[in-house]
């Protein structure tokens, strides 16, 4: 797309910096995974680092599998993130349970009433790690930084 093809006046947004080293992550992994060669990866990083508005970034990663969101959640960074993320979330559930279970007891009912939060919150736990273990992506436990937000925002 050249200079003259683009759209001109206040529909076009500028980038950020951050938006910037966002699609220059997802262009090192694809790099990294062998999608792109080393020659082909060197120039879309530049012209991602040289755009100057959003919907100059998206056509640098559009051949990429799922605009290389995939390739950016298997780098070493992401899965210790999604680890991380998930121990947290774990934490958090095993810490509600005592806390229902801990009213239940001083209630004195008979009936086991936490039972049905804990399975709601039970299954989002192992929906959310179903999702993060086998291949939901950069999804809710994805990389930091809002790219899969801010993926929407510059038009991929």
């Amino acid at each position: 797309m050249t200079d003259s093809d683009r759209p001109r006046g206040p529909g076009r947004i500028r980038t950020s910096d951050a938006e910037r080293e966002q699609i220059a992550q997802v262009l090192r992994a694809a790099m990294g995974e062998g999608r792109l060669t080393l020659v082909e990866g060197e120039e879309r990083l530049a012209a991602a680092y040289a755009a100057t508005y959003r919907d100059e970034l998206p056509p640098l990663t559009a051949d990429l599998p799922a605009q290389g969101r995939e390739a950016l959640a298997r780098t070493p960074q992401a899965r210790a993130e999604t680890n991380r993320r998930l121990r947290w979330h774990g934490a958090r559930l095993v810490a509600v349970a005592a806390v229902l279970t801990g009213l239940w007891v001083l209630s004195g009912a008979h009936f086991f009433w936490p039972a049905v939060p804990l399975m709601i919150l039970t299954f989002v736990f192992l929906r959310r790690l179903r999702w993060a273990r086998y291949g939901g992506g950069p999804g809710w436990y994805g990389p930091r930084g809002g790219w899969h937000h801010g993926a929407r925002g510059t038009g991929g």
